[in-house]
């Protein structure tokens, strides 16, 4: 029977399960082995950046073609490797099937930006370990690449920066009203200019405001909006610094 994907939690879940881990001895001492394996070389470029930080991930190869993952696999005997779905030479899900069948010891995280809804579930089904989007935040591959390979079950990601943010939304309990002004105060907009906005009173955007810090446990503006970005709730590209979703 075909296991069904399911959406992974916000990175906050994700980096404290990890912690859980390690705190348990159950995450390894030496690096993670991953291979990389996509045709895009912003998408390679994105990827290694947001690992860099990360000393426990190693990068020991690299793939830009399907033809390329196998011998790749066989030469540097990798713990993980992060696949694009769609490459030149052999397709992604053949690619499964065959790592799957040859490499049973190796786990596959799908990194893909196709928009097909039953390609989640199909990746799964045929090995994949999680299916990532390439909408989402670069800084979440890390927590799931660890989870991954200390066995737990990581199905699919929310696919898109604003599936993510519809996800932790609602994980808070924030209404649609109470998400909106938490945009508008991560972009820095006073009271004012947010109550012009939704023509509402003042009052009432302090009552939204109070509501949202007690759901989201801050206490100021500025810890709101840290939040806000931090989980998705706003775009980053209003922050010249943030990362980018990954595109190719």
């Amino acid at each position: 029977m075909r296991r069904q994907a399911v959406c992974f939690p916000p990175r906050r879940h994700l980096c404290k399960r990890a912690l859980e881990l390690r705190t348990e001895g159950k995450l390894n001492l030496r690096p993670i082995r991953l291979l990389l394996a996509d045709d895009h070389a912003l998408v390679m470029q994105a990827v290694r950046f947001a690992l860099e930080p990360d000393s426990d991930i190693e990068i020991v190869a690299e793939a830009r073609s399907g033809s390329e993952v196998l011998p790749r696999v066989a030469e540097t005997n990798p713990d993980l490797v992060l696949l694009d779905i769609r490459m030149p030479g052999i397709d992604g899900l053949e690619l499964l099937d065959r790592l799957t069948e040859q490499y049973p010891e190796v786990k596959v995280v799908v990194l893909s930006g196709l928009e097909d809804p039953d390609l989640p579930a199909e990746a799964v089904g045929r090995g994949a370990k999680a299916f990532l989007g390439k909408g989402i935040d670069p800084a979440e591959i890390a927590p799931v690449l660890r989870l991954v390979h200390e066995g737990e079950r990581v199905a699919e990601s929310p696919g898109s920066a604003a599936g993510l943010a519809e996800h932790t939304a609602d994980e808070f309990g924030l209404t649609a009203r109470e998400r909106e002004i938490l945009e508008r105060v991560a972009t820095g907009q006073s009271n004012k200019q947010i109550a012009a906005e939704f023509w509402l009173s003042e009052q009432t955007i302090k009552y939204h405001l109070t509501n949202v810090y007690r759901k989201l446990d801050v206490r100021s503006r500025t810890e709101a909006a840290r939040f806000a970005y931090e989980h998705g709730l706003a775009r980053s590209s209003s922050r010249g610094t943030d990362a980018h979703p990954l595109h190719g």
